[in-house]
């Protein structure tokens, strides 16, 4: 059975496409320069782009890193680079071997 997405998720995936569309733009790049440095097809891109759901994870890291921006996400929800998983990691998690 297919769960329903919510309406956070359905409206932070537009969020995210319209920053792959800010990020683009920014860089000056067009959405098939884009797509060819990620290795995908210049439609599913644009299903990103538009925040649709069901593109894989693969095919959002490509983006990400054909836009020079993967590291910077990837830190985003690394739970040490907070104030609350700094503090909580002794007490939550084994020790993180770096």
């Amino acid at each position: 059975m297919k769960r329903r997405t919510s309406a956070r998720v359905t409206r932070a995936a537009r969020d995210i496409g319209d920053h792959l569309v800010a990020w683009r733009k920014l860089l000056g790049l067009t959405a098939e320069q884009v797509s060819e440095r990620a290795g995908v097809a210049r439609s599913t891109y644009r299903r990103l782009e538009q925040g649709e759901l069901g593109v894989s994870m693969d095919t959002y890291l490509n983006v990400l890193r054909a836009l020079g921006q993967l590291d910077n996400v990837v830190t985003a929800i690394d739970p040490y680079e907070t104030d609350l998983g700094r503090a909580r990691a002794d007490q939550q998690l084994p020790k993180r071997v770096r």
